[in-house]
Protein backbone atom coordinates (compact mmCIF):
# COMPACT_ATOMS: atom_id res chain seq x y z
CA UNK A 1 0.00 0.00 0.00
CA UNK A 2 1.02 3.54 -0.89
CA UNK A 3 1.64 5.81 2.50
CA UNK A 4 0.92 9.46 2.65
CA UNK A 5 5.08 9.73 2.53
CA UNK A 6 5.47 7.70 -0.66
CA UNK A 7 2.82 10.47 -2.09
CA UNK A 8 4.59 13.27 -0.88
CA UNK A 9 7.75 11.86 -1.68
CA UNK A 10 6.59 11.67 -4.95
CA UNK A 11 4.60 15.05 -5.13
CA UNK A 12 8.30 16.48 -4.31
CA UNK A 13 10.15 14.39 -7.23
CA UNK A 14 9.07 16.83 -10.11
CA UNK A 15 7.15 14.43 -11.67
CA UNK A 16 3.84 15.41 -9.92
CA UNK A 17 1.78 18.77 -11.30
CA UNK A 18 -2.00 19.26 -10.68
CA UNK A 19 -3.54 21.28 -13.50
CA UNK A 20 -4.06 23.99 -10.80
CA UNK A 21 -0.11 24.11 -9.98
CA UNK A 22 0.38 24.05 -14.10
CA UNK A 23 -1.73 27.60 -14.25
CA UNK A 24 0.17 29.07 -11.51
CA UNK A 25 3.20 28.20 -13.42
CA UNK A 26 1.61 29.08 -16.52
CA UNK A 27 0.55 32.82 -15.75
CA UNK A 28 3.80 33.67 -14.56
CA UNK A 29 5.16 33.68 -18.60
CA UNK A 30 1.63 35.42 -19.56
CA UNK A 31 2.79 38.54 -21.05
CA UNK A 32 0.15 40.58 -22.98
CA UNK A 33 -1.34 43.75 -22.08
CA UNK A 34 -3.96 43.69 -19.25
CA UNK A 35 -6.40 45.55 -21.93
CA UNK A 36 -6.65 42.62 -24.19
CA UNK A 37 -7.34 39.69 -21.38
CA UNK A 38 -9.37 37.18 -22.28
CA UNK A 39 -9.12 38.00 -26.20
CA UNK A 40 -5.37 37.12 -26.41
CA UNK A 41 -5.41 34.00 -25.08
CA UNK A 42 -8.73 32.79 -26.52
CA UNK A 43 -7.74 34.05 -29.79
CA UNK A 44 -4.06 32.43 -29.61
CA UNK A 45 -6.00 29.25 -28.57
CA UNK A 46 -8.00 29.09 -31.49
CA UNK A 47 -4.52 29.28 -33.49
CA UNK A 48 -2.75 26.99 -31.74
CA UNK A 49 -6.13 24.45 -32.53
CA UNK A 50 -5.32 24.78 -36.05
CA UNK A 51 -1.97 24.11 -35.29
CA UNK A 52 -2.92 21.14 -33.95
CA UNK A 53 -5.29 20.31 -36.56
CA UNK A 54 -2.51 20.88 -39.09
CA UNK A 55 -0.61 18.38 -37.71
CA UNK A 56 -2.93 15.85 -37.68
CA UNK A 57 -3.96 16.76 -41.16
CA UNK A 58 -0.84 16.13 -42.36
CA UNK A 59 -1.10 12.41 -41.43
CA UNK A 60 -4.19 12.14 -43.83
CA UNK A 61 -1.24 13.21 -46.53
CA UNK A 62 2.19 11.81 -45.65
CA UNK A 63 0.74 9.03 -43.61
CA UNK A 64 3.06 9.79 -40.80
CA UNK A 65 2.31 10.51 -37.47
CA UNK A 66 4.00 13.64 -35.44
CA UNK A 67 3.53 12.56 -32.34
CA UNK A 68 6.38 15.18 -30.70
CA UNK A 69 4.64 17.97 -32.49
CA UNK A 70 1.43 17.35 -31.55
CA UNK A 71 2.35 16.96 -28.14
CA UNK A 72 3.74 20.48 -28.68
CA UNK A 73 1.12 21.92 -30.03
CA UNK A 74 -1.01 20.44 -27.86
CA UNK A 75 1.27 22.07 -24.83
CA UNK A 76 0.62 25.22 -26.20
CA UNK A 77 -3.21 24.78 -26.47
CA UNK A 78 -2.99 23.81 -22.64
CA UNK A 79 -1.33 27.41 -21.83
CA UNK A 80 -3.56 29.40 -23.51
CA UNK A 81 -6.57 27.42 -21.55
CA UNK A 82 -4.43 28.31 -18.31
CA UNK A 83 -4.27 31.74 -18.71
CA UNK A 84 -7.65 32.40 -20.30
CA UNK A 85 -8.94 30.53 -17.37
CA UNK A 86 -7.13 32.54 -15.07
CA UNK A 87 -8.33 36.03 -16.60
CA UNK A 88 -12.02 34.49 -16.09
CA UNK A 89 -10.76 33.74 -12.60
CA UNK A 90 -11.45 30.20 -12.92
CA UNK A 91 -9.20 27.18 -11.53
CA UNK A 92 -8.04 24.48 -14.13
CA UNK A 93 -8.88 22.13 -11.48
CA UNK A 94 -12.64 23.18 -11.38
CA UNK A 95 -12.88 23.44 -15.52
CA UNK A 96 -11.81 19.73 -15.51
CA UNK A 97 -14.05 18.64 -12.59
CA UNK A 98 -16.96 20.20 -14.07
CA UNK A 99 -16.41 18.83 -17.41
CA UNK A 100 -16.24 15.35 -16.13
CA UNK A 101 -19.53 16.15 -14.44
CA UNK A 102 -21.46 17.27 -17.50
CA UNK A 103 -20.07 13.92 -19.38
CA UNK A 104 -20.95 11.73 -16.49
CA UNK A 105 -24.65 13.25 -16.45
CA UNK A 106 -24.76 13.02 -19.99
CA UNK A 107 -23.42 9.43 -20.53
CA UNK A 108 -26.21 8.74 -17.69
CA UNK A 109 -28.82 10.20 -19.72
CA UNK A 110 -27.62 8.34 -23.29
CA UNK A 111 -27.41 11.60 -24.68
CA UNK A 112 -23.14 11.78 -25.25
CA UNK A 113 -23.66 11.11 -28.95
CA UNK A 114 -26.15 13.83 -28.87
CA UNK A 115 -26.17 17.33 -30.17
CA UNK A 116 -26.07 20.49 -28.09
CA UNK A 117 -25.08 22.20 -25.17
CA UNK A 118 -27.84 20.97 -22.53
CA UNK A 119 -27.97 17.36 -23.33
Amino acid sequence: MISQDDIDAFKESGWYMTLDTYQKQAITTAIYPKEVSIMYPALGLAGEAGEVANKVKKLLRDKKLDRDGIKSELGDCLWYIAVLAEDLGISLSSIANDNLEKLGRRKAKGTLNGNGDER
